[in-house]
């Protein structure tokens, strides 16, 4: 169960997001200071925490230092303050987020699970192997096969295919993919990804004109996979 600390001094508050963060089903500990925050983020060891900047004894940024340094956390700020350069510092000390009051619950909840989502999604090793129909692309090794045959591409193929198959279904434009898979600009032309891209589906692809792996999104670029 995912544990959260919420740090704020104000205990309406407190009891507020006590109550719908267990039911939301998460494991919850408060504290109304700084001290004792940092005493339960010893002990409670969360996986997040909603703190609040105004506190009597301990800065919120001081103490988003502080729980930072001791250890990696999510962190969500909860302010009164509108004031942008708050917001920045805070990130900055290594927040993840902020709100301001007053606030939607619905909305911080939504915030929260985010970033939860996020970490999760940082915290999984990175694919190793990347298979899509007949074709297995091994990243690791950077092998190609298809129909369990091994493909022999030049370094550029390998590199372009490399991009896409580390982002299933996202859309490229022609330019991203020069960036991505040549490094500069290519002093603009992006005929080059066009030309690698047709050479590629020549060897990767059953039927070339009519391709499965490397779809073309018309107007905008290409995307490996998906609906």
């Amino acid at each position: 169960m995912v544990k959260i600390l919420i740090v704020d001094d104000e205990q309406a508050i407190l009891d507020l997001l006590e109550m719908i963060l267990k039911r939301e089903q998460f494991q919850v500990a408060v504290a109304n200071n700084g001290r004792m925050a940092l005493n339960l983020f010893d002990s409670f060891k969360p996986d997040l925490v909603i703190l609040d900047l105004m506190l009597p004894d301990i800065s919120g940024h001081d103490l988003c230092k502080e729980i930072t340094r001791r250890k990696k956390t999510s962190i969500v700020m909860l302010t009164a303050k509108d004031d942008i350069v708050d917001k920045v510092l805070g990130l900055e000390l290594g927040a993840d987020d902020y709100i301001t009051k007053p606030f939607d619950t619905r909305e911080l909840i939504a915030r929260v699970k985010a970033v939860l989502r996020r970490v999760e999604k940082n915290n999984e090793p990175p694919k190793k192997v990347v298979e899509h129909y007949d074709l297995t692309i091994d990243l690791e090794n950077r092998i190609v096969k298809k129909n369990g045959n091994n493909i022999e591409l030049t370094l550029k193929e390998y590199e372009l295919l490399e991009v896409f198959a580390r982002n299933p279904q996202k859309v490229f434009s022609r330019e991203e993919l020069l960036q991505k898979a040549w490094g500069y600009d290519f002093m603009g032309d992006t005929r080059a990804v066009d030309i690698c891209i047709t050479r590629l589906r020549k060897k990767i692809e059953e039927d070339s004109s009519n391709p499965k792996h490397i779809i073309t999104v018309y107007g905008f670029g290409y995307r490996f996979g998906g609906a």
